[in-house]
């Protein structure tokens, strides 16, 4: 049975082999407050930092528009994901949901988008969090250390907390997200209770008529708003890696698009207390290259001798994010090692079920970008933008499997459907698509859009002549090979065994 194969969609699959699924295996331990955490955590931080840079884009009104436009699109497409993972409760997530609309080319350019993405996020939230780490013990303890020593200590850290259990890493993410959120509100009570805050500094960026500007409202005129759209991604960028966690969650076709519905609209609202307040307290011109934003706000109304506290207020956001997103990276990881796309030894659990391997391998991918950061100036943009754009393009290809599997699939099993349907996926696949043109088009991307290019030569040529004649079976193959019929339910179903040996000798649909 070893030596048996199927040859499907331009790929190779072969029998997984006796023990390989059972050294790659997850524990289900989250609920619908697990989910909500981990979802929000790995976004929280883009309420500390990041936004605001949009205001430098557009002004506050620029950057309102083009946060009312994302936001839009990120109800349509979690409407959409909520259905495909409800659907398909794999740990593939993206690369699951294209895999199975657009075969296994259209899983590997996807789930590869989401491991840039993910990958790349986690740096960057590494390098803000090691400033603010160094900032308090300098403050506190009079302790400085060298920015990639503070690197080494967080990758450490986090890929310890995320390789002993799942169970530690949710409650740590429920955690972190709660403290995150009250940090927010109480910035929001202290502002008004203290009469700091003055909406007139809102539209304190002049116009500006070579760009276009003809408002304080809009200080440069449409172009900015365009320009915008990916800072206002920041909001929101990383809710959409719930599917992920569906092979840990008790009930993933229910809970996930819970969880992610509910994930947004908390954060919608804290987005609208830094977005309202915060440039209302230190004025939009000043937040618009403002590093730490919210400590400055904290700073415009409360004594100075509180900058420590202020920084730690800041770093526990931070550390949200990166156990969140870091925890994306290592699924989204495994569940591409898992199917051959990847090499297989990334997909190995070991006795604690989490993919410590893959968290590694992503935290050393992280380090060496943060190397080329720390000795070429500059170069910390470069990898901010990467992410944003790996995210942008997984989006668009998210939205545009959904229509696909409504077509192909149309009587596959769905216990969570759409409210929005087609429609809200189509909205959404728009939006992405000019937030994608935006980052093509403005000259401070293009190092980024560079790079991923050549990521994804080199990518698609190993795929091409290595990964691709070497899949296995997993669920999201399973999946997509039997037009839905198998690979629905990995606990319920089994991994490998019959279904593996029907498929294998030519049973499909």
């Amino acid at each position: 049975m070893a030596d048996e194969q199927l040859k499907s969609g331009g790929v190779t699959y072969t029998q997984a082999g006796e023990g390989y699924f059972e050294k790659r295996t997850l524990l289900r331990t989250a609920g619908f407050w697990g989910l909500w955490g981990i979802g929000v955590a790995a976004v929280i931080s883009g309420d500390f930092s990041g936004w605001n840079f949009g205001i430098g884009e557009a002004g506050w009104g620029g950057l309102g528009i083009a946060a009312i436009v994302i936001i839009v699109m990120y109800f349509g497409m979690l409407f959409s994901i909520g259905e495909m993972s409800a659907a398909m409760p794999h740990t593939g997530g993206a690369y699951s949901f294209a895999r199975a609309a657009m075969g296994p080319w259209g899983g590997f350019i996807t789930g590869f988008a989401e491991s840039i993405e993910y990958v790349f996020t986690t740096g960057v939230v590494v390098y803000f969090s090691a400033s603010y780490a160094d900032a308090v013990t300098s403050d506190l303890f009079g302790l400085s250390l060298p920015g990639w020593v503070w690197w080494i200590i967080l990758y450490a850290i986090f890929v310890g907390l995320n390789s002993w259990g799942a169970e530690i890493s949710f409650k740590f993410a429920i955690v972190v997200a709660v403290i995150s959120v009250g940090i927010l509100v109480l910035f929001g009570i202290l502002a008004i209770v203290n009469g700091a805050v003055d909406f007139s500094k809102l539209f304190d960026i002049e116009p500006d008529p070579s760009k276009g500007g003809t408002s304080t409202f809009l200080p440069f005129g449409v172009m900015g708003v365009l320009y915008a759209l990916p800072f206002a991604m920041w909001f929101f960028l990383g809710i959409e890696e719930l599917p992920l966690a569906a092979e840990e969650a008790h009930n993933p076709s229910k809970d996930i698009p819970k969880a992610g519905i509910w994930g947004m609209i908390s954060l919608v609202v804290c987005a609208a207390i830094v977005y309202f307040l915060n440039p209302a307290v230190t004025g939009a011109a000043a937040l618009g290259s403002a590093d730490e934003p919210l400590l400055d706000g904290f700073r415009a109304f409360l004594p100075s001798g509180w900058a420590a506290v202020l920084s730690a207020f800041a770093l526990i956001g931070l550390l949200a994010s990166l156990q969140g997103i870091m925890y994306a990276y290592g699924r989204n990881l495994y569940s591409l090692s898992r199917a051959g796309y990847y090499p297989k030894v990334l997909s190995l659990t070991g006795s604690r079920q989490t993919p410590y391997i893959a968290l590694i391998t992503g935290a050393v991918i992280g380090f060496v970008a943060l190397l080329i950061v720390n000795f070429n100036e500059g170069a910390g943009d470069v990898v901010l933008n990467i992410a944003v754009w790996g995210a942008v393009l997984a989006y668009m290809l998210q939205m545009v499997s959904f229509v696909l599997l409504r077509r192909k699939f149309p009587n596959a099993r769905r216990p969570w459907v759409s409210p929005t349907g087609n429609a809200g996926a189509i909205v959404a696949l728009v939006i992405a698509a000019v937030t994608f043109v935006a980052v093509l088009i403005n000259p401070a991307y293009r190092p980024a859009v560079i790079t991923i290019v050549i990521f994804y030569v080199v990518g698609l040529l190993i795929f091409g002549l290595y990964g691709r004649h070497r899949l296995v079976l997993s669920p999201e193959e399973e999946y997509a090979v039997t037009g839905g019929l198998h690979g629905y339910d990995p606990e319920a179903e089994g991994l490998g065994g019959t279904i593996e040996d029907e498929i294998l000798k030519g049973h499909t649909d």
